[in-house]
């Protein structure tokens, strides 16, 4: 299929990027690695995203070209949908860009369904970002250092700073590689973990003043809602990485993040440890991911919304 994707970006020259709300790490680098790319081979591109780009992630080349306006989509030849399972998760605008005559789809995750013909999808890449690489290297390109840096910053992210089950051999040769092509691990990690801004900080001692643990310590619940967002003068973009805080504890499995998103709606995203699927989990309540990293989003209060998820983790024999 790779060849198939090469031959799209031949033959077109207007391109559409996207990726999925919520913007995270290897969503971004990924993006625009590939616009780098794009670029280069001297193609018209444009990167969008509903969301805001997170300010950590600013520092990145290219940056400054995403935006949030989709505008006319008939100027597209082609669009990439990035690091999404579905095309719904590409946002408010996914009608519109459904109808864009060519849809490729490079992803990692468990639950994609293959929604695009064209598509380049492997749950055993540690991000993203490992497949642009593949990409690349079919087409016998080097990067130059500023596409390095965007593929390092979606390979570190996607991997928990090489810390998650995902932290494959291949994971880190390609990290390695895009070191040698100039990405500076010091400057990234700095850009990225050490650049915090207050309203996150604030937030997240908030949350974690309000962190319980459930089935006898096995299960960690981190909660922020629109209330909490708002007196701390954070947004949700600044909750990038909480729900990993349940998982430092001793004798956590599973960490639970609910984040509200609207008035009786909440996002859950789900960390576990070892061999303990949380995929399962968000798939049976509607959502996805992979195996130790998933999410899905419920509607009711957060009372409710959180024994619905503790019921199905119970029923499925998530945690012995």
């Amino acid at each position: 299929m790779i060849d198939k994707i090469i031959e799209v970006i031949r033959q077109c020259q207007h391109f559409l990027i996207t990726s999925h709300v919520r913007l995270d790490g290897d969503a971004i680098g990924s993006e625009l690695a590939l616009y780098l790319l794009l670029k280069r081979l001297g193609k018209e591109c444009v990167v969008y995203n509903e969301d805001a780009l997170p300010e950590n992630y600013l520092f990145l080349p290219g940056s400054s070209q995403i935006t949030q306006t989709l505008g006319d989509v008939s100027q597209y030849d082609a669009a990439f949908i990035l690091d999404c399972s579905e095309l719904e998760r590409v946002g408010k605008e996914a009608e519109r860009i459904k109808t864009i005559g060519v849809l490729i789809n490079i992803d990692h995750h468990l639950s994609n369904d293959g929604f695009c013909e064209i598509r380049l999808i492997d749950p055993r890449a540690s991000s993203t970002g490992e497949l642009i690489w593949r990409l690349i290297e079919a087409m016998a390109i080097e990067p130059s250092p500023p596409i390095a840096e965007c593929l390092y910053t979606a390979i570190l992210t996607d991997t928990g700073s090489f810390r998650y089950g995902n932290t494959t051999f291949e994971a880190l040769k390609t990290a390695s590689q895009m070191v040698a092509y100039g990405a500076s691990p010091q400057l990234i990690s700095q850009e990225i973990y050490e650049k915090e801004p207050l309203e996150k900080m604030r937030l997240m001692a908030r949350v974690l003043s309000g962190l319980s643990l459930e089935e006898q310590g096995k299960v960690a619940c981190l909660v922020v809602t629109l209330k909490d967002l708002e007196e701390t003068r954070a947004s949700h973009n600044h909750t990038e990485g909480f729900v990993d805080l349940g998982r430092h504890i001793k004798g956590v499995a599973v960490s639970l993040f609910f984040s509200q998103v609207g008035p009786d709606t909440f996002k859950i995203s789900m960390r576990s440890k070892d061999k303990i699927d949380v995929e399962r989990v968000a798939r049976m309540l509607g959502g996805g991911g992979h195996r130790n990293a998933a999410a899905c989003k419920l509607q009711g209060d957060i009372e409710s919304v959180k024994r619905r998820v503790l019921e199905v983790i119970k029923a499925y024999g998530v945690i012995a």
